[in-house]
């Protein structure tokens, strides 16, 4: 077979011929496109004054992908902007907008032009004058824009040496075909043996996996974490006395918006923005504050901004930003997480494999020094390695996940890899433990760039149930961990912690997370919280049921031994015996365990068991509509909601009727409990406890057998049931007596 081909270069014209087999199918190429934004002329006017405050955006497909900075009152601006994008159409055209910025109004559109990549030459940096046009009025002259602009074709996955050649070969602009490396060499100038050389001397660049050309092409160089925390002393805006307030965040072309907190000068937010950090020496997030007015213009409320230059990477900080412009202040925890070019390479060289570093580090947090900087009670390293078998997000039937790691307010994140159903992170993490009952959470999603990430699954891990240095396959569930999802992740998980330090943080108040999510009403959480509570009543209920059996006698040789030992304690009572009583059942239980009969399995099972079959129903009812319907779902509303409606009459009914009590609601109530107490006072000043608590004993262990067939109660409960609630009270209004 014959193959001919032409290449056009300036003052360049090459014909090559061979009797080469075809070139195989077309390897997938993506192209760098490196645009230098340098400069406008003529620009539209679009102020009062004259001028314009213009900046461009440029998109590729719809997407947006770069925005330049404003150039303020100017319409000859200077930009010398430089971005590089990656593009794997270039039958997709640039279209580049220019605007001028209003603050706080919409934007207004100076002209746009497209600059059509197909028509570029391949590595060669060319002049660019692009003439703004208005689509509406084609011939208004709306100025132009001066670019230089550079394509260049990047080719990734060659596995072998004829691929290999001929991407070299392209970088010296001469035309090779897919032949043998002889024949190529044959060719050129260099020696056979020469290409041949380098060809095998470069084996690992040039037998990339897709993954890792995917990665490496990120234009992005890291993650800034923001967690919208709450405003303090915020300026009223309206004639109430308070504010709506919301906050928007613009970073380059990124934008972020909070919800709005209706009437209020203090507002607590509670949400987590990510933004794309394209700089590595950092850059700055604009934040400003709004009153949300309906019908009307929303005022502006104050403005802050955050240096990111000035952070350090890989830590959460708390930022309390004063507002300029306006009164009150900003809380915002800030977390910027590097990139795959700076962290991939932490898994070789992470600290805890030192074992230099990982002695220090043991001797840091070791007993001798348990009460050197309390607060600091140990450290932990997370080693995400990959995932498998991951759940298929995007139309193509593959995803872009990445992974975030919380433990407490600290979060940090991966890189994504795209397209990719097998992720490898093969990245280390490590937080400062503060509390050794924290929970790491490792929760995998998919990048989606135009809406927020899809959940993909999620793994949370006390730090105390962690076995150090163990890999270990967990297998991800869902957002509430009720049941699992589809694939599982490796972990391998380092815990290093000062037992004292611990146990004295344990005494202090529990560190609030900042970032959880609001409560909803929702029926299935509705059933799973009654019959968590109706367990617990049932619990005591049935210890209650045991002991009044020893007081009925039914079974007389129970009975006897619970009385010879209820005088026992009585008349021997100490208070040391308190906590000991309640040792007790923790050291039988620990006998249990430790001689395999683990009661603690069923109570977990029979919880599993009932979050499951609510997850069945929960999807009947979405499902199968015919065979569960409306009126059933309301039935099964109604009888949870009777039974707490019922359970909180009576609570606070008796705790009304304690108040009526002492309020003097009935006067004769009143005083027969002004009696009882005076008695009571007489008795207890005069006769020791222990001996009251024995009558009292004595007498509820024979009054079955001295009278048979009496009916058991409890006279204080009698007593209360006689005073009125406040319900009774305003119903029935003759009961006021005084």
């Amino acid at each position: 077979l014959s193959s001919t081909c032409k290449m056009r270069r300036p003052g360049i014209n090459i014909v090559g011929q061979s009797n080469a087999e075809p070139p195989p199918a077309a390897i997938p190429v993506m192209y760098q496109l490196d645009i230098t934004l340098k400069r406008g002329h003529g620009l539209a006017i679009r102020d009062r004054g004259g001028t314009s405050d213009p900046y461009v955006k440029f998109k590729i497909a719809g997407k947006e992908v770069f925005r330049s900075k404003t150039i303020h009152k100017n319409l000859n601006p200077v930009w010398d902007e430089k971005v590089t994008l990656l593009v794997d159409n270039l039958r997709e055209p640039l279209y580049v907008k220019v605007f001028d910025y209003d603050f706080g109004l919409q934007d207004d559109f100076m002209g746009s032009a497209y600059l059509y990549l197909e028509s570029l030459e391949h590595q060669r940096c060319l002049d660019v004058t692009l003439d703004l046009k208005d689509p509406h009025y084609p011939d208004q002259d709306l100025g132009s824009l001066e670019l230089a602009v550079t394509l260049s074709p990047k080719e990734g996955d060659f596995r072998e040496a004829t691929m290999l050649l001929r991407r070299s070969c392209k970088r010296s602009s001469k035309v090779i075909y897919s032949m043998s490396p002889l024949s190529v060499a044959a060719s050129m100038s260099l020696h056979p043996f020469v290409l041949l050389q380098r060809a095998l001397l470069q084996p690992q660049h040039q037998s990339m996996r897709l993954s890792d050309v995917h990665r490496k092409s990120q234009l992005w160089r890291g993650i800034v974490s923001i967690s919208l925390i709450e405003g303090h002393d915020m300026q009223p805006m309206d004639s109430n006395g308070f504010s709506d307030p919301y906050v928007k965040f613009r970073m380059g072309h990124q934008k972020y918006k909070s919800k709005t907190i209706a009437k209020t000068l203090n507002p607590q937010w509670r949400e987590q923005f990510d933004f794309h950090l394209y700089d590595e020496q950092g850059g700055f997030i604009d934040i400003t504050v709004w009153d949300k007015d309906a019908g009307k213009k929303d005022d502006f409320m104050g403005r802050c901004q955050i240096d990111l230059s000035q952070l350090p990477k890989e830590q959460t900080h708390r930022l309390d930003l004063p507002l300029d412009e306006g009164e009150g202040s900003l809380v915002l925890l800030v977390t910027l997480t590097a990139s795959a070019a700076v962290s991939i390479a932490d898994l070789s060289v992470n600290m805890l494999d030192d074992p230099h570093e990982r002695h220090e580090i043991t001797q840091r947090y070791s007993l001798l020094k348990s009460f050197h900087n309390i607060k600091d009670v140990g450290v932990v390293q997370v080693k995400v390695i990959r995932a498998e078998g991951l759940m298929a997000a995007d139309v193509t039937g593959k995803s872009d996940p990445f992974c975030v790691v919380e433990l407490s307010n600290d979060r940090l994140q991966t890189h994504t890899v795209y397209k990719n159903l097998n992720p490898e992170w093969n990245k280390v993490f490590t937080f400062n433990v503060k509390d050794i009952h924290s929970v790491l959470e490792v929760t995998v999603y998919d990048e989606d760039r135009d809406r927020s990430a899809d959940f993909l699954g999620k793994v949370a891990i006390p730090l105390l149930a962690i076995h150090s240095g163990e890999r270990k396959a967990y297998v991800l569930k869902s957002k509430e961990l009720t049941g699992p999802t589809k694939g599982v992740i490796f972990l391998e998980i380092d815990v290093i912690y000062n037992a004292v330090k611990a146990g004295l943080r344990t005494l202090v108040p529990i560190e609030q997370k900042y970032i959880e999510e609001e409560p909803r009403v929702s029926k299935q959480l509705l059933l799973q919280n009654f019959n968590r509570v109706r367990r617990c009543i049932l619990f005591l209920i049935n210890i209650g049921c045991y002991v009044n059996s020893c007081f009925e006698w039914e079974s007389p040789q129970r009975s006897i031994c619970a009385f010879v030992f209820f005088v026992l304690v009585v008349w021997n009572f100490e208070l040391y015996m308190v906590p000991l009583a309640l040792l007790l059942p923790m050291a039988w239980n620990y006998i249990l365990i430790a001689s395999g009969k683990d009661t603690r399995q069923g109570d977990v099972v029979t919880v599993e068991d009932l979050l499951e079959d609510e997850d069945e129903d929960f999807d009947k009812d979405d499902k199968d509509s015919e065979r569960k319907g409306f009126m059933n779902k309301l039935y099964a509303i109604q009888d949870v909601c009777i039974s707490v409606q019922t359970a909180l009459d009576e609570v606070a009914s008796y705790a009304e009727r304690i108040k009526n009590t002492f309020n003097w609601t009935v006067p004769f109530l009143s005083c027969l409990a002004i009696v009882a107490l005076c008695v009571a006072t007489v008795i207890i000043y005069f006769i020791p406890l222990r001996y009251l608590v024995l009558a009292w004993g004595v007498n509820k262990f024979t009054k079955k057998l001295r009278n048979p067939y009496t009916i058991d109660n409890n006279e204080l409960l009698d007593f209360l049931s006689r005073m009125p609630s406040d319900v009774q009270v305003v119903g029935v209004p003759h009961m006021h007596f005084l």
